[in-house]
């Protein structure tokens, strides 16, 4: 069976984004896109939603630093609001139950997997236990007035065990973990 790992990037309070900043914060470094050139599951599935969908296809299309290595990934983007034809090449268009779809996806890929952005379809994924690995870039700011995607909200308790980090650029950390999601908090 094949591993699925989450992958988010976010600010030091956890957001995805924020609005009037641009990509990445404006932070992404040589490092940082070097070891996304390089990374050993850069060609792993993509699992994502309709909105990531939306946005990361619009910054290929434009051209954005460091997406143009995504149009070759095979895509699976879980929606039911999108039509098809999907425009960005190599997208599949999934109306199934995302778990019952990642479950037998996970047995039957011949790479591992991983996410995009998608903070419900990760909680969801998560939560049904077939969630690997966990793999957070921080970028070193505090969006709290224009911050937006709240990647954490509504996720149950988790234990996350560091199996992984790196520092990019001087700023940017990695860090990657194998969560268990647990049923509260442990002392009680």
């Amino acid at each position: 069976m094949q591993t699925l790992t989450i992958d988010f990037i976010c600010s030091l309070d956890g957001y995805g984004a924020a609005e009037g900043w641009p990509g990445l914060w404006g932070m992404g470094g040589p490092e940082y896109f070097a070891w996304l050139d390089a990374a050993h599951d850069k060609d792993a599935p993509l699992l994502m939603g309709a909105t990531t969908y939306r946005l990361m296809s619009a910054l290929t299309a434009g051209g954005e630093e460091g997406t143009d290595v995504l149009n070759g990934i095979e895509k699976h983007v879980f929606s039911s609001t999108l039509e098809e034809p999907l425009t960005w090449q190599n997208s599949r268009l999934v109306r199934a139950d995302a778990v019952e779809y990642v479950r037998r996806l996970k047995e039957q890929s011949r790479r591992p997997l991983r996410t995009l952005g998608s903070i419900a379809l990760c909680r969801s994924l998560l939560l049904a236990g077939l969630v690997d690995r966990y793999r957070v870039v921080l970028f070193p700011v505090i969006t709290g007035a224009t911050g937006q995607d709240r990647i954490f909200d509504g996720y149950p308790d988790v234990r996350l065990d560091l199996v992984e980090s790196r520092t990019f650029d001087g700023r940017l950390q990695l860090l990657e973990y194998v969560p268990t999601v647990l049923d509260g908090p442990p002392g009680r």
